[in-house]
């Protein structure tokens, strides 16, 4: 039925029929509270006793209710819906005659009555879009906008645009405005009631295609990757439950600190991990130093270990003979030579092809029994596939590769390395990705990071990985083109959303163009988007950020703060010790979360500086609360981080901790674009010279 919602008639639960707006909002709020806990119960109520046939489907069912029962939680904090939409005719009858305009109350969640009415209706929902989209120019059949302000989740304000009237000029919301820069303590919070048009046409775009947003400091690239995410399993629900949706981000701290959107937003069944999670073949515990993970992590690397592995299937000198009963069956070795060269024209998995190789002698065998007159059936190929002989046959032409051992083989053999990096890494390239000291075995080896990524893909060139149906890749500008392909197979039958900064970068590797990088990922017909408009990040403070982007990324679109309020900005030298904490402390006299960035090196000083001054502090990722408020961040681990205030201590050595001034750079430009209120900047040091222009 219509989705209508009427004005609340009197109750014991709403307000006497001459109340203000404000009084009647708060009494569908009230309403729509206890209808969510109505339908939180039915399902608690339900007995699955008698509807499962066996213990397996009860467990399936039983996990489904438990997941919808906490989707299902009221939030005592979270405003059940934050907006409302008037619409001049009925949504799909515009200019009907008749057609009378409805109500719809836009929240995170759909609530319904006990008669099933609506009460609040689903962002995601195609009535909801006009909330996000329409305008004074586009007005979308909307009469009237109307946003809601909350202290807690209390319903404390509203405001109105009229946007069928052309008497009514168009206005900057003010609650927008407000909520945009509210204050927030723990971890980061959804987007839902501020999302922007531009947005909005990335979060609603189709699940077919994969889609790469470029955006700056503030722009909220994040968080409308997760908002896509919670939009794609609203419109293709049952094709994602079957093919799963995965997150991938660029270290736990990033993903501790944004984990909490997808369930605040009803959403429980979306996985998180890094791209170190994906490739755990082998235990990583070594390091490698740039030039050699510049190297490993390159893409020719791919066709080395595709050389190196097919070097084990070797052609066939012998024939095959096969005996069965009193007869024998004899495979000369050119037909094997045949069988083997359509394999690998097949250009199929080296796994694939080798189970399908017994199969292929077999029924050569047959083919012969049915000329000598036998009529073999499927049995009959199945067991010659079997046999001694052909398995023999199997091992020598085309034997099972260890992916581990192969690569093991690669970084510890120089000739082995040589022969199959032939024209494709120099000798100096192999050289620096070769083992100083080889392992011996698996286990004993000090595998790095890079070295588990060149595992995966000989996982994959065996094996075909499992693909799902949408993966999000946030900070993807730092991910090497192996990483990439790494993620690729990840989706390879599904769509991509890949967002990232290029100003951003911070490894020797850091992706150059957005376009190359689609092209590892697998994804080349994806659509590239670019946000340049900063919600978050103050006026002030972007600008003096991007003082640094002619040299860390030239050609880049700044990112145009459109916030009204300016934020606190300061860039103050120092001289003695202690100042650096002093300017902790003054900003947590502000509401809301503190940031301390500083080079990796300098944590353990400034971590012993807050606590003889007795001031709490938590590490990034860590969740903060109204009674410890600040967290230290080395700089390595600020990417993705916000916080409302930032100290940013020692500009010069952020740079200095890098291997280049171009990396170190783009790293004090990451250092320098998270607080979302106020910075100061603390310097004994001099500051680089690319931030005094």
């Amino acid at each position: 039925m219509p989705a209508h919602v009427p004005e609340p008639a009197p109750t014991p639960t709403s307000a006497p029929t001459d109340a203000g707006p404000l009084d009647r909002e708060r009494a569908h709020l009230a309403a729509s509270r206890t209808a969510l806990r109505a339908m939180r119960a039915d399902v608690e109520a339900l007995d699955l006793r008698d509807v499962t046939a066996n213990w397996v489907n009860a467990q399936i069912l039983e996990r489904q209710m438990a997941e919808r029962v906490k989707a299902l939680a009221d939030l005592s904090d979270t405003p059940l819906f934050f907006g409302r939409l008037d619409y001049l005719h009925a949504p799909g009858a515009e200019g009907a005659e008749g057609a009378e305009g409805e109500r719809f109350y836009v929240g995170r969640r759909h609530v319904h009555d006990a008669d099933g009415d609506p009460m609040v209706i689903d962002w995601r929902a195609p009535v909801s879009q006009p909330f996000y989209r329409a305008s004074k120019k586009d007005p979308m059949d909307i009469a009237l906008r109307r946003r809601f302000g909350y202290t807690g989740g209390d319903l404390t304000a509203y405001e109105d645009e009229h946007l069928s009237d052309p008497a009514e000029a168009a206005v900057t919301s003010r609650l927008l405005q407000q909520e945009i820069e509210r204050p927030r303590v723990g971890p980061m919070r959804d987007i839902v009631a501020t999302i922007q048009p531009e947005q909005d046409e990335i979060v609603r775009s189709g699940l077919s295609g994969s889609v790469c947003v470029q955006g700056g400091p503030g722009t909220g690239k994040t968080a409308v990757g997760l908002h896509r995410v919670a939009y794609l399993l609203y419109a293709h629900r049952e094709r994602l439950a079957r093919t799963g949706t995965l997150v991938v981000g660029p270290n736990r701290s990033f993903l501790h600190y944004i984990e909490q959107v997808l369930p605040a937003l009803g959403e429980l069944a979306v996985g998180q991990a890094t791209v170190d999670d994906l490739v755990a073949h082998v235990e990583v515990r070594g390091t490698d130093d740039a030039r050699a993970a510049l190297v490993k992590g390159d893409a020719r690397m791919a066709e080395v270990l595709r050389r190196a592995l097919y070097a084990h299937v070797t052609m066939p000198t012998e024939p095959v003979v096969v005996v069965r009963g009193s007869r024998r069956w004899r495979v000369p070795a050119y037909e094997l030579e045949e069988i083997v060269r359509q394999l690998l024209a097949r250009d199929i998995r080296y796994g694939a092809a080798r189970e399908a190789l017994p199969q292929r002698i077999a029924h050569t065998v047959l083919v012969r029994m049915e000329r000598a007159g036998e009529a073999p059936d499927d049995r009959v190929q199945d067991t010659v596939a079997r046999n001694s002989a052909v398995k023999a046959a199997v091992k020598a032409v085309w034997p099972a590769v260890d992916p581990a051992k192969l690569v093991l083989r690669l970084l510890a053999d120089p000739e082995f390395l040589a022969e199959h990096a032939a024209g494709l890494l120099d000798e100096d390239e192999q050289k620096a990705i070769l083992w100083t000291k080889p392992a011996r075995s698996v286990k004993s080896a000090k595998w790095s990071a890079a070295d588990a990524v060149l595992v995966d893909e000989a996982t994959d060139l065996i094996q075909r990985t499992h693909s799902l149906g949408h993966v999000v890749l946030d900070e993807a500008q730092d991910l090497s083109p192996m990483q990439y392909r790494a993620v690729g197979r990840r989706c390879t039958t599904g769509s991509a959303t890949v967002l990232g900064d290029l100003a951003q970068g911070t490894t020797p590797w850091a992706t150059r163009s957005w376009q190359e990088a689609l092209d590892h990922l697998g994804k080349r017909d994806a659509v590239v988007e670019e946000l340049t408009a900063g919600f978050r990040v103050p006026t002030d403070v972007i600008a003096y950020a991007s003082r640094l982007l002619p040299h860390i990324a030239p050609g880049l679109t700044p990112v145009a703060s459109i916030r009204d309020n300016p934020g606190v900005f300061e860039v103050r030298p120092i001289t003695g010790g202690g100042e650096v904490v002093s300017a902790c402390s003054e900003l947590l006299g502000h509401e809301g979360s503190v940031g301390l960035i500083t080079a990796d090196a300098r944590v353990p000083e400034l971590a012993g500086e807050l606590t003889a001054a007795g001031i709490g502090y938590v590490g990034p990722g860590e969740e903060t609360t109204y009674g410890t408020r600040l967290t230290l961040v080395p700089a390595s681990l600020a990417k993705g981080m916000e916080y409302d205030y930032v100290v940013l201590d020692e500009p010069r050595a952020v740079v200095d901790a890098e291997p280049d001034e171009r990396t170190g750079l783009r790293r004090l430009y990451v250092a320098l674009t998270r607080a979302v209120s106020g910075l100061i900047v603390t310097h004994a040091a001099p500051l680089p010279e690319q931030l005094l222009n």
